[in-house]
């Protein structure tokens, strides 16, 4: 029988989890740090501050999780 190690499921999981919420701040992060004239900061870091919250969520959703099924749930999709 295999078995998975919930903890390293875990770590893997909260590794998927930041790679997908960088993923959604690069055109964000590109808004502030170059200052681009055709995009609003104010905007850019109001769009930073709901990634934050949704990937905060899940973050805690993750760590709650009781089985690898329900982590593997939780997973977000992957870049394209």
């Amino acid at each position: 029988m295999i078995t998975i190690n919930l903890d390293k499921a875990r770590l893997i999981a909260h590794a998927k989890r930041r790679a997908a919420r960088a993923e959604e701040f690069k055109p964000h992060d590109d808004a502030i740090a170059k200052r681009l004239p055709d995009k609003d900061v104010d905007e850019a870091e109001s769009a930073r501050v709901a990634i934050r919250a949704k990937y905060a969520a899940l973050q805690i959703q993750m760590d709650e999780a009781q089985n690898v099924d329900d982590l593997k749930a939780l997973l977000p999709l992957e870049p394209k």
